[in-house]
C-alpha cells in the first residue's frame, strides 16, 4: 500500500513495436494523454523494444502514424528501451551489490525437473530459491562455464498491496511470487525490470494501462521498493470486447488505428468514441477533445469490461460529418478523391457537394462514393435503365435538356426548368425527377434534383442526358 502523493503529474504510454497500434492501446494512450492534460502533466510516449526477435520499424512507425492521427502528441520522448541498456546493467550492478538481486546458475534442465517434481506433488510451478543468499545458508560454488541470470530477491513474507484506480484495493501475498529473472544469462534485462527503471527515471505518477498487466504489478511494486523509487499509482483498464460479446479480434476493432482513416473515419469522431469506451460523463455521449479533457477523471472508469459497437461508432462519425465544415471537409474530400485517381480540380464546387451529401453518409468513403459521380461517368445499371428510363422519361428528359443548354446555371432557374418539363410533359415530378437522377448519377436517389444539377457542370450534365436521348 502506498499513500497518495502532491507530485507532478506524469503518464507515459509505453507500447511494445510488435504489432500495429490498436483500439485497446489507442484507448490507452488517450486515458493518459487526458489525464496528464487534465492536470497541466507530462505525458510521456515510451517505446518498449526489447522483443527483438518480434519489434519492427514498421510496426514503430504505425504507432507513431496512429497517435498522430488521433491527435495525442506527446510532451517527452519517444524514448527507446533499446537506447537505455547501460542504465538497466547499472542498476542491477548495483542491487547485486546491495543484496537485493544474486545470480543464479540453475540451468534450464534444472529448472524443468524442479518444476516437473513440484507438478507431482501438486504444487504450483516456481523457482524454489536454490541459488537465493540467506543468513546461515551455504550457497554451492558456481558452476565453471555456466553463465548465469540475476534474479530479485522478493521479499520473502508480507503482502504487496495497491489501490488501484479503476479496481480498488488488490493485494498480493509476497509467498506466491517467486524470484523474478531481471536479466538473462547474456546480460539483457528483462521486461518486468525495464519498466520499473524507466518508471523511476521518468518520475511517472500515474501508470494507466490495460488489465493484463495487474499480474506484473505487485512484482513491479516490490522491484520499485528495492530501488527506493516512488511507487506510481495504478489504474488498470478492463478488456475491450468485441460486438459479439467476445474479446476483441481483428474481425471486430482490433486493427490498426490508422485502419479506421482509410475506412473514411474522422479522428475527432474517434476519439469520442474512445472516450466513452469505458468512461463516462453522466448521459454525455458527444463531447469535444477540449471538453473531454476538462471532464476527464479516473474515478468514472467502469472496472467492467467494454463493449465496442461498430453501429455506434458509425452514428457517432456521421455527427460529426455533418457538424463538419463544408470547406474543411472539402480539403479532406479533395484527398480522398485523389487516393482514387479522380481530379477533383475541375467540374463541381467539392465544398457544396459536401454540404449537399454530408448528411446522408456516416464515413467519409461513403461521402467520396456518392461525390466520384459527379466527376467520373459512372455506368447505368440495366435494371435502373428498364425500370426508370423508358419512352416516357426519356422523352421528358429531352424536352429538358432543351431547356437547360441555355437557362441561368443556378438552382432557382434550374428548378423552374424540371417543373415547366413537368407539366409540359404532363408528368408528375418524381417521374421525371428519378430519370434525371438515374441518367446523371446512375442512382435513383440523391439530394434535391435541382441542387444536383447546380453542383454539377453544365457540359457534363448535357453529356450525360445525350447518352441516355
Amino acid at each position: 500500500m502506498f499513500a497518495a502523493t502532491s507530485r507532478p503529474v506524469r503518464t507515459r504510454f509505453a507500447p511494445s513495436p510488435t504489432g500495429y497500434l490498436h483500439i485497446g492501446g489507442a484507448r490507452t494512450a488517450l486515458y493518459s494523454w487526458a489525464y496528464a492534460r487534465h492536470h497541466g502533466g507530462t505525458f510521456i510516449l515510451r517505446i518498449e523494444d526489447t522483443d527483438i526477435e518480434r519489434s519492427t520499424p514498421e510496426a514503430v512507425r504505425a504507432i507513431f502514424e496512429g497517435m498522430h492521427w488521433l491527435g495525442l502528441e506527446h510532451d517527452e520522448g519517444p524514448f527507446f528501451q533499446m537506447q537505455r541498456m547501460e542504465r538497466y546493467k547499472a542498476v542491477i550492478a548495483d542491487m547485486l551489490d546491495q543484496g537485493t538481486a544474486y545470480h543464479c546458475y540453475a540451468s534450464p534442465a534444472e529448472l524443468d525437473a524442479m518444476r516437473e517434481a513440484q507438478r507431482a506433488r501438486g504444487e504450483k510451478p516456481r523457482y524454489d530459491g536454490r541459488w537465493r543468499p540467506e543468513a546461515g545458508k551455504q550457497l554451492p560454488s558456481p558452476p565453471a562455464g555456466v553463465a548465469p541470470v540475476v534474479r530479485f530477491k522478493n521479499p520473502a513474507a508480507g503482502l504487496v498491496a495497491w489501490d488501484d484506480l479503476v479496481k480498488g484495493r488488490i493485494a498480493i501475498d509476497n509467498a506466491e511470487l517467486d524470484d523474478l529473472v531481471i536479466a538473462r544469462n547474456d546480460g539483457t534485462p528483462t521486461y518486468n525490470f525495464c519498466v520499473c527503471v524507466d518508471d523511476w527515471d521518468m518520475r511517472i505518477s500515474h501508470v494507466i494501462r490495460g488489465d493484463d498487466h495487474v499480474n506484473n504489478t505487485p512484482r513491479q511494486i516490490n522491484i520499485l521498493r528495492a530501488l527506493g523509487a516512488e511507487i506510481p499509482h495504478y489504474a488498470h483498464l478492463s478488456m475491450i470486447l468485441g460486438d459479439d460479446g467476445q474479446k476483441l479480434s481483428k474481425r471486430h476493432g482490433a486493427v490498426s488505428v490508422t485502419q479506421y482513416d482509410e475506412d473514411g473515419y474522422l479522428p475527432e469522431a474517434v476519439v469520442n468514441y474512445l472516450a466513452r469506451l469505458g468512461w463516462s460523463h453522466g448521459d454525455d455521449e458527444i463531447f469535444s477533445r477540449r471538453q473531454f479533457v476538462e471532464w476527464f477523471d479516473l474515478d468514472h472508469i467502469t472496472p467492467s469490461a467494454a463493449q465496442f459497437n461498430t453501429d455506434k461508432l458509425r452514428w457517432l462519425n456521421a455527427h460529426y460529418l455533418k457538424q463538419s465544415d463544408d470547406a474543411a471537409l472539402a480539403a479532406r474530400m479533395a484527398a480522398q478523391l485523389a487516393r482514387r485517381g479522380v481530379d477533383a480540380e475541375s467540374g463541381a464546387a467539392l465544398g457544396a457537394l459536401c454540404g449537399l451529401y454530408k448528411d446522408r453518409v456516416a464515413t467519409l468513403n461513403e461521402l467520396a462514393d456518392a461525390i466520384e459521380a459527379f466527376f467520373v461517368d459512372v455506368p447505368i445499371a440495366p435494371a435502373l435503365r428498364d425500370e426508370h428510363l423508358g419512352e416516357a422519361a426519356r422523352a421528358a428528359l429531352g424536352v429538358l435538356r432543351a431547356k437547360l443548354a441555355d437557362c441561368a446555371w443556378e438552382r432557382a432557374a434550374l428548378s423552374a426548368a424540371i417543373k415547366a418539363t413537368c407539366k409540359e410533359s404532363g408528368l408528375k415530378m418524381p417521374q421525371v425527377a428519378i430519370p434525371l437522377r438515374v441518367a446523371l448519377l446512375g442512382q435513383p436517389q440523391s439530394p434535391s434534383i435541382d441542387a444536383v444539377l447546380e453542383a454539377m457542370d453544365r457540359s457534363r450534365v448535357l453529356a450525360r442526358l445525350d447518352r441516355v436521348l
